[in-house]
């Protein structure tokens, strides 16, 4: 099973970014999917999660602003960031909870986001 993550950048404060990840192999079946982040110097953070049936949550700090998604047929979620800030610069990571051979959590690669001021 792979996360290919895509969809990271620069972008001026205020602007917009659409992050992508895409879950690929032997999926029986995905439970959540999610996007966290990891600044320097700092401790990887959950930024949104969504389950399988739609249900979401996010960080305070992202909340009205960030948007997650997921098409189940695609195997994919999507993170729309609107109204970025220069805090918001990560690194981001997709994840998934998943059943392949076993059940287990996956993580994709990491993309880079970097919102200047």
């Amino acid at each position: 099973v792979q996360l290919q993550a895509s969809g990271g950048g620069l972008v001026q404060a205020g602007g917009s970014l659409r992050l992508s990840c895409a879950a690929s192999g032997h999926i029986v079946s995905i439970n959540f999917m999610g996007w966290y982040r990891q600044a320097p110097g700092k401790q990887r953070e959950l930024v949104a999660e969504i389950t399988s049936g739609g249900s979401t949550s996010y960080a305070d700090s992202v909340k009205g602003r960030f948007t997650i998604s997921r098409d189940n047929a695609k195997n994919t979620v999507y993170l729309q960031m609107d109204s970025l800030k220069p805090e918001d610069t990560a690194v981001y990571y997709c994840s998934a909870d998943l059943m392949t051979y076993y059940n287990g959590r996956f993580w994709g690669q990491g993309t880079l986001v970097t919102v200047s001021s």
